[in-house]
This record gives C-alpha cells, sequence and structure tokens, in this order.
C-alpha cells in the first residue's frame, strides 16, 4: 500500500474530498510509514496526494515549525505539469555526457539525469509524453542539475536570468534576449536553458565580429582614413 493510499484510509476523506485533521503523533503502527521525519515527501506539493486533493497543514498545535495536523479541504482541480519523460527520450539520452560539466560516472554527483530544459516547466506541450522532443531536455549530471535548479528557481522569484559571463570565458551575457525574462523568450537565451546553443551562437558572433573588424583593420591599412 502506497503512502498516499495509507493516509486516505486513515483520514477517510467525504465525497467532496474533504477530510479531518488527522495529528501526526496518529502516524504509528500501521501508519508509522507516514511519520513526517523526513520533511513528508509523501505530502508535499509535487507530491500525488497533493496532485489529487487540496492538502492543508496546521503548525499551531505544538512550538516551532513542525506539522502537527494534516486534511484534505477538497479535490483538487488546479493543472498540474507532468515531469514524466517519454521512454524513448531517456533511453537517447542516458548514456550522453552532461552538457555542462562533460561526465557521465556512477558517483551520486556524476551520474546522469534528463533535465527539463524549461525551468518554469510551464509549456503544457512538454508535459504532454505523446508531445515532448528531444530538445525540451537535455543531458545534466546531478551536480550540475541541483545547481541550474536553484538558478531556475531564483529566476522564477525575480524574472532575472541568470548572466552567462559568472563563467569565467563565456564571451556574452545571453544568446538571445536579456536578463530579463519575457514571455515571449521565456528561458531561450539562457546558457542555463541550453549551453550547446549558447556555445554555437557565441561562435557565430565572435566570428561575425572579427571578419568585420578584419575588413576595417585591412581597409585602414591599405588606405589609411580614406573613405
Amino acid at each position: 500500500m502506497s503512502k498516499m493510499e495509507l493516509f486516505l484510509e486513515l483520514a477517510k476523506p467525504d465525497n467532496n474530498g474533504v477530510s479531518r485533521w488527522v495529528k501526526s503523533s496518529e502516524f504509528v503502527g500501521n501508519y508509522k510509514d507516514l511519520a513526517l521525519g523526513n520533511g513528508g515527501s509523501w505530502c508535499r506539493a509535487n507530491s500525488s496526494l497533493a496532485k489529487k486533493y487540496i492538502v492543508e497543514f496546521d503548525k499551531s498545535l505544538t512550538s516551532g515549525n513542525s506539522i502537527d495536523a494534516i486534511r484534505l479541504n477538497g479535490f483538487n482541480k488546479t493543472q498540474t505539469f507532468n515531469q514524466t519523460i517519454r521512454r524513448d527520450i531517456k533511453e537517447f539520452y542516458k548514456d550522453k555526457k552532461c552538457v555542462m560539466l562533460g561526465v557521465n560516472g556512477n558517483s551520486e554527483n556524476t551520474k546522469i539525469e534528463i533535465d527539463h530544459k524549461d525551468g518554469r516547466k510551464n509549456d503544457w506541450r512538454v508535459s504532454n509524453q505523446a508531445t515532448q522532443e528531444l530538445n525540451d531536455f537535455q543531458p545534466l549530471c546531478k551536480a550540475a542539475n541541483d545547481v541550474k535548479r536553484q538558478i531556475c528557481k531564483n529566476c522564477k522569484e525575480t524574472n532575472k536570468r541568470w548572466n552567462a559571463r559568472n563563467i569565467l570565458g563565456n564571451p556574452y551575457d545571453f544568446y538571445a534576449g536579456n536578463e530579463d525574462y519575457t514571455a515571449e523568450l521565456g528561458c531561450v537565451g539562457c546558457y542555463q536553458y541550453d549551453p550547446v546553443e549558447y556555445r554555437k551562437q557565441s561562435v557565430k558572433r565572435i566570428s561575425k565580429e572579427a571578419s568585420e573588424n578584419c575588413v576595417d583593420f585591412i581597409m585602414k591599412k591599405l588606405y589609411g582614413n580614406e573613405k
């Protein structure tokens, strides 16, 4: 029996999805697996329980910030982003190296995770496995993915995108757009969204700038300041 099923058995929600307040002290015996010692992953916002029900917490019964009781207050009718990645896409990327750090190892920090390039996860086409595309994802090692996740979280809170020149040697801030997040571009243009595309566009841009400067240099050498 899953933890969600255990809680539903204990809480006994009615036909409207509303349950009684279940105290955390009840998570003993047959329900000991519901104990909230690890933060209660089974009832977090991205859990199966929270996707189906509106989950409410009471932290007022004891001192501190611990969860003292949980109840269900109806069915959750909000559309939630499905993070499941289609099997063929996972198979394609599982043997690839991290596009940021160039590793694919066996240790916890070097193992490959398939990353949703758009960290906001609000594109419903990508939420639907049937319409997912290879280019919606990229292979990142766990260490790189953990850092990207925090960078994307900060961007979502501030609407300021991460500057690629935080990495020494990166020549441009963004390969499209600027630091301001817009609905039109979204994440496109940010190094974190696609470091491979950032490098490609940087090569093209540097080559163009070098070519233009080269012509100016030769013309000035041959003809001085004549126009």
